[in-house]
């Protein structure tokens, strides 16, 4: 079986034409969950789990020189969760961070968050600004958790901060309004992926993904590693992005 899998990783990954990379990935992490309720094991258990699959893709991402990940870690709806569930995972959060930053230094991995951090427990907040002010200076990878994020919330808030500048509706055009948004300074993601099953992209980067391809799998999170992101990409580089062209056209 190890040998199996080992075939499977480097047959997906040798198939990947390192000239037309997706610039930016995003990712939405799900089944962390079912993972440990099909183990008979506290959800908990399935969030350590997916703390390697984190690890895995990411290093795997470096390596390729992809630019940008995107990860969706924590909904706004999230807060609706079982008290011990939220506090379990702000306290792996900060454990996290905590343990990977040093990794991020070795690598030039650059962090950085998008979402409502001011939601977020003080400690875990304080954590998060850290690593990004002391890895800032970093030119590789930037890996971007969104965090107490939505969709709705982001355009809601770029809409507040449109009427407190006072714009006239003659000063705002999509790249205006863009400009608005928590990924005002990253590109707009070229593929998303989505695990456990699910074929929704709950309430992320609605704006964003407007031409990304996506990328759905059964695969939980927890079991998702490189062999499965290295056949996402493939997948994309099979496609063909005329955003809204002829093929005669590109």
């Amino acid at each position: 079986m190890t040998i199996l899998l080992r075939n499977t990783l480097v047959s997906y990954k040798e198939q990947i034409a390192k000239e037309a990379l997706p610039a930016h990935i995003a990712i939405i992490m799900d089944g962390n969950g079912r993972w440990a309720k099909h183990r008979g094991l506290d959800r908990l258990v399935g969030h350590h789990r997916g703390v390697q699959s984190v690890r895995s893709v990411t290093e795997a991402a470096t390596e390729l020189g992809i630019r940008y990940l995107t990860l969706y870690t924590f909904s706004t709806e999230n807060w609706n969760r079982p008290q011990n569930e939220i506090d379990g995972l702000m306290e792996l959060l900060v454990d996290s961070i905590e343990k990977e930053t040093p990794t991020f230094q070795r690598n030039n991995i650059r962090f950085d968050v998008i979402g409502d951090i001011a939601r977020m427990p003080v400690l875990t907040a304080q954590k998060l600004r850290k690593c990004i002010s002391d890895t800032g200076g970093n030119t590789g990878l930037t890996l971007i958790l969104a965090l107490s994020y939505s969709s709705r919330w982001e355009i809601v808030q770029a809409a507040k901060r449109i009427v407190d500048r006072a714009l006239s509706s003659e000063e705002i055009d999509e790249q205006v309004f863009a400009s608005f948004l928590e990924t005002e300074r990253f590109p707009d993601p070229d593929l998303l992926i989505r695990t456990s099953g699910e074929v929704r992209v709950s309430n992320f980067l609605l704006w964003q993904i407007a031409y990304s391809e996506l990328y759905f799998t059964d695969t939980l999170w927890p079991d998702f590693r490189e062999a499965e992101f290295y056949k996402a990409i493939v997948s994309y580089q099979q496609r063909e992005r005329r955003f809204g062209k002829t093929s005669e056209q590109l």
